[in-house]
Parts: structure tokens; C-alpha cells; sequence
């Protein structure tokens, strides 16, 4: 669990801001809040949208229904704390997909602040605001939060503003029965400046591919979304029911013009049943989630200027995708259980196509997948875990990866599925915590999305037999307590994460590594806190080793350290500020690469990282 207090002290503007420091969890900046998020691989080749992770919102799924994510909406300033399940740890919410899931808690108005406001500025034009309130009265509650954000960017076009609002109220009928409504809005105006050659992206980092700039190209994106979410406890047994809808408007001119609305709906049902049986304890997880949709899509030609020119394609495709799951864990000693699992998917994703004028490109595909898992836990101490598990998972295709052209491409794109190996440790020894894992995946049929040129969307392919294996390791630990005065201390907070993902005897790239990520990624901070609430300390984020942009391992992306220092307080008294620099040595840097089969120099893969920035805030509570 990630509370909080990790990624509020500063701008808490991103993603990253949330996830920087979980090991196994790769985010990568492109432009303004929008990254590449990845965990043990998943979506390793996406340069948009996140796949291969389930998404909840207070155990709500907000995954589009084709599986597709934007992380990007979330807003990180409106949230409690954030857990992440990685790999078959997310069965518990239906989640079987190599990832794993992420669950954003709000706080309620049974335990929010009666008032959080803040206001942070920095560099390249920063500027965002943000404040929330809570109220609990007799059988009612409820929360709002409410943030506007905008900045000129660090690179030329990528000037871009949000609004976003987050709110929840409840009622409590009786001790064993509450239900609570969910409502999601967000807006987002965005310039896009585009990947770039590796040259480009290194020499003159602020720069837009000038091909972008002339196209004008844009994100701009309308988001409304509503849930409920209804708990009822019925002695030992605990069920949540809930539905929720998302009605999404994109303008997005790119390299053609995009005009789509995604209306998506479903439901969920899931019951933890928590009871002896003799002397032995068991605790049974299940639940089926539903999660239907529409993506009515018209594309046309995008003139100089982003102006609308001629159609080129007009569809409606419609996503059915149902989950089943069962999750059990016998306790066959009171320190530890034995667990088993599984998964049944089905989904259909359906087209048609209404631009006639080069065939009719209408179709309609069915999956269906079944992923077991068995594990044990061991409870060494009440706060100290060892555990192990085997399992399978398995993805299925987006809207946007598959094509009914011809008749051979119905039948070509399969489902990606994976036999994951995992063993570990995690837990808490006074102020020591600490999260281990190590894990091996053998990948069949990786879905990949290889960038095949400028001006055009990646095509994805089925990669064949991959492996994904690694070392995640987490420590958060005391380094000096009152060294300087009675109270203060001096504490050390890292995450190292072993990418070392490869084909396994693939007929064109043999062995080669796969592209995307850094092989080593270490995040590392120490940090002195007084007393008084004053606090300092330097951070470091360091790919020690370069990496590929290709399946053909011909071009590579060079190691980087990137330098940072942090200060602030935090009072007693609900006032807090800090002041941040990011990257102090302006070193340049490939943050995000889109990768390809096989990439030349010039080839325009590459988003750099951002430059120099500072930023501050101040926070007021009560």
C-alpha cells in the first residue's frame, strides 16, 4: 500500500509522482502527465494507453471494456492511498493479466479532512490548484475533490491544461449495509509534440517533430463517469455489488484525424466469505465482473492545422468481456494457507464497418480463457510474509490492434497468455519494511505494437515465445534515529527493479532482448526529518546500462542518473510547503521509446526526458 504522505509532498501533478518508488513498476514520462506504465512488462511496447493492468477506483474496474487504460485521468491529489497487486496477487478483484491491478482509494467523509487545499507551481509553466472537503452527518457522508492543472510544457506543442473531479457519497442504512456513488469527471487540452529521432531527442530536447507541429496535432478528451458500489455483511461473509457507466469524448487529431466516443457499462459482484471450519480457517474471494461497450469512431484526414478533410473510415466496434473468478486460502495451520485460484474470461469484440467505399472491413472475434494458480503464504510473524505461487494469465486483444481487412487477419492476432513462477517476501520490522519478490513469465504470442513509421499508429503483432523474468526489491529503512538531536532521523527509501525480458528462439530475432525498458532501474532517496517537521534530502533515479529501441537489438538507449533534492515541512498545526528540483544536473535523456521491428538513427522512437525543474507548494488542512 502506498499511502498518502509518499507521493503528496510534492506535486502529486502524474503518475509517477504515485508510483515512482514500487519496485517491478515502470513509468515513463512522453509529455506532460501521460506515461508509459508497466509492471513485470506488461504493454511493454504501447507508446499510448496502458495494457496488461486492471485499474480499480474503491474496487470499481475503470478499464475501458476492450482493457485499454489512460492513466492519465487520474488525478493522484483525490486518492487515500493506492495498492498495487502485481501478477496473480490481483485475482482477488478478477484481475489475471501479466501486471496485475491497481486500486485508487478515496478517503470518505468518515475520514477525510474537513478541509485540504494546495496550490503548486514550477518550471516550463506549472501551475495547479487543487482542494477537497468531507462531511459525515447521522447515516450520511460524502467527499469532493476538486483540481485544475496547466503548463506550457518543456518541449515546443505540449502545452496542455486539466480539470478533474472526484467525489463520492454514502449512506449507511444499518451496521451491515452501506452503499456509496462514485463520480469521475475530467477535461484535458493537449498539444502533442511527438516522438523524435534518438539525434533530435538528445541534441535539442525541447523540440516537436516539426511534422506534429504542422499536422497540429492534439489530445483532447471529455470524461464523465458514475458507480455505485453497495457493501452488505452478512455474518462471516461480506459481498460488494455495484455497476458504473463512462461516457468519454476524444478530438484527436494525430497523423489522421480521430473523432470517437466510447460508451462503456457494467457490473460486478464480488464475496469474500471469511470462517473456521474445525480448527482450520478459510477464506473464500469470488465474484464475476461484466464490462460491455461501444467505440463509434469517424477519421478523416488531418489537413494543416488539425482541419478536418475526408473521411477515410467510419466504425462501430462493440466489446462483451466477462470474468468469472474463485480465489481460496485453507488455512492449514494458523500461520499458513494454501491457496487456489482461477479465471474464466470471455470476450468478444465485434466491428462494423460503415465506410464502404475500400470493402467491408466488418468482423467479429471471440475469446475465451481459463487461468488457474496455486499458492502458499506463510505468516512468519503478523507483520512478516513469505510466499509463493504458480499461475497463468492471459490478455486479449484491444479495439485498436485488430483489423478485419482481409479474411486471414480475423483469424491471426491470438490472445497473449503467460505461466508465471513468483516467490518472495514482504513485511515490517519496527521502522524496517521491506517487499522481495523474484519471478519468472514464459510468455506465448506477447501482443506487440511495432512502430512502422512516421505519421502512422503501430501495428501489433503476436511476438511468439518471450520470457519475462526479474528481481523486484523494496526497502524502506532507518539509517540514523537522533543523531544530530534527540527526535530526528535519517531514513533511506529504494527501489531496484531487474527487467531481464527475451525472445526464446524466435525465427527472426533469436534470443535477442526485447525492447522498451530499462534492464536496471534503481530509484533511491535519503531523507533527514527534525523534529520540528522540517525535512532534506537528495534522490536519485539511475539506468546504469543501456537498453534497446528494437526487436533486432540494433539501436540503443543510453544509460542515464538523473539528480534531484527535496525540502519542506509539515507542522502540527495542518500547514505544510516544499521546494523541488528534478533532474539538477539537466542531464538529457531518452525517457520513453516506441519501439519498432527494427530502427535505423533517424528513426522517430523517442521522447525525451524533461530537463532541469523545480517546483514548490504550500498546503493548508484542517
Amino acid at each position: 500500500m502506498i499511502p498518502d504522505s509518499a507521493f503528496k509532498s510534492g506535486p502529486a501533478a502524474a503518475i509517477k509522482d504515485v508510483l515512482a518508488y514500487v519496485p517491478g513498476v515502470i513509468t515513463q514520462p512522453r509529455y506532460g502527465p501521460d506515461a508509459r506504465v508497466s509492471i513485470r512488462g506488461s504493454g511493454l511496447s504501447r507508446a499510448y494507453g496502458a495494457r496488461g493492468i486492471q485499474a480499480l477506483a474503491d474496487g470499481v474496474p475503470i478499464n475501458t471494456s476492450d482493457g485499454l487504460l489512460d492513466l492519465s485521468e487520474v488525478d493522484p491529489s483525490a486518492y487515500r492511498y493506492v495498492e498495487v497487486f502485481k501478477g496473480a496477487n490481483a485475482l482477488r478483484y478478477g484481475g489475471n493479466s501479466l501486471g496485475g491491478a491497481i486500486n485508487f482509494v478515496m478517503p470518505t467523509g468518515r475520514d477525510a479532512q474537513r478541509f485540504d487545499g494546495r496550490l503548486d507551481v514550477g518550471s516550463f509553466g506549472f501551475v495547479r490548484g487543487q482542494v477537497s472537503t468531507g462531511f459525515a452527518d447521522g447515516a450520511w457522508d460524502g467527499f469532493v475533490s476538486a483540481s485544475a492543472q496547466s503548463e506550457d510544457g518543456y518541449r515546443e506543442h505540449s502545452k496542455g491544461a486539466f480539470k478533474r473531479l472526484n467525489a463520492n457519497l454514502g449512506y449507511r442504512l444499518s451496521p451491515e449495509l452501506e452503499t456509496r456513488f462514485y463520480i469521475n469527471a475530467y477535461a484535458w487540452r493537449a498539444r502533442i509534440p511527438g516522438e523524435v529521432g534518438k539525434a533530435s531527442a538528445l541534441d535539442d530536447p525541447k523540440a516537436a517533430n516539426p511534422g506534429w507541429v504542422v499536422q497540429d496535432q492534439q489530445r483532447n478528451i471529455d470524461s464523465f463517469r458514475v458507480a455505485n458500489k453497495t457493501t452488505f455483511s452478512l455474518g462471516n461473509t461480506t459481498i460488494d455489488v455495484g455497476a458504473y457507466y463512462l461516457d468519454r469524448r476524444v478530438d484527436h487529431p494525430i497523423f489522421q484525424y480521430l473523432d470517437f466516443t466510447v460508451d462503456d457499462y457494467g457490473g460486478f459482484v464480488r464475496t469474500t466469505d471469511d470462517r473456521q471450519f474445525g480448527e482450520m480457517r478459510n477464506r473464500l474471494v469470488a465474484g464475476l465482473n461484466v464490462n460491455n461497450g461501444k467505440l463509434d469512431t469517424e477519421q478523416f484526414v488531418n489537413n494543416a492545422g488539425a482541419v478536418k478533410g475526408a473521411l477515410v473510415a467510419s466504425m462501430v466496434d462493440t466489446s462483451k468481456t466477462i470474468t468469472a473468478y474463485a480465489e481460496n486460502a485453507l488455512y492449514v495451520r494458523p500461520d499458513l494457507s494454501l491457496i487456489l485460484g482461477v479465471q474464466y474470461l470471455r470476450a468478444t469484440r465485434d466491428r462494423r464497418d460503415r465506410f464502404l467505399s475500400n470493402g467491408d472491413q466488418s468482423g467479429e472475434r471471440s475469446y475465451s480463457e481459463w487461468s488457474p494458480k496455486v499458492g502458499v503464504l506463510w505468516n512468519v510473524a503478523p507483520d512478516w510474509q513469505v510466499f509463493a505461487n504458480i499461475s497463468r494469465s492471459a490478455e486479449v486483444p484491444s479495439y485498436d490492434t485488430i483489423s478485419f481487412a482481409t479474411p486471414v487477419s480475423t483469424a491471426e492476432l491470438k490472445a497473449q497468455t503467460a505461466t508465471t513462477y513468483e516467490a518472495g517476501t514482504r513485511g515490517r520490522r519496527g521502522e524496517l519494511t521491506w517487499d522481495l519478490s523474484a519471478y519468472r513469465a514464459e510468455i506465448r504470442n506477447e501482443l506487440q505494437c511495432l512502430t512502422t513509421g512516421p505519421f502512422s499508429a503501430c501495428s501489433t503483432i503476436n511476438a511468439g515465445r518471450t520470457v519475462h523474468q526479474g528481481l523486484e526489491a523494496g526497502l524502506m529503512a532507518p539509517v540514523a534515529k537522533s543523531a544530530l538531536i534527540e527526535g530526528d532521523g535519517l531514513s533511506l527509501n529504494v527501489a531496484y527493479t531487474l527487467n531481464d525480458f527475451n525472445f526464446d528462439g524466435d525465427a527472426r530475432y533469436g534470443d535477442n532482448e526485447l525492447p522498451g525498458v530499462p534492464k536496471h532501474l534503481l530509484r533511491a532517496e535519503a531523507l533527514y526529518r527534525h523534529p520540528s517537521g522540517l525535512y532534506a534530502g537528495p534522490n536519485v533515479e539511475w539506468s546504469p546500462e543501456r537498453y534497446y529501441a528494437d526487436n533486432a537489438n540494433t539501436l540503443t538507449i543510453d544509460r542515464y542518473a538523473l539528480l534531484g533534492f527535496r525540502f519542506g515541512f509539515d507542522t502540527k498545526q495542518g500547514w505544510s510547503a516544499y521546494l523541488e528540483g528534478r533532474n539538477l544536473t539537466d542531464k538529457r535523456y531518452i525517457s520513453t521509446v516506441a519501439i519498432a521491428g527494427t530502427a535505423t538513427p533517424t528513426s522517430e522512437l523517442f521522447n525525451p526526458g524533461m530537463g532541469r525543474s523545480v517546483y514548490g507548494g504550500l498546503r493548508r488542512r484542517w
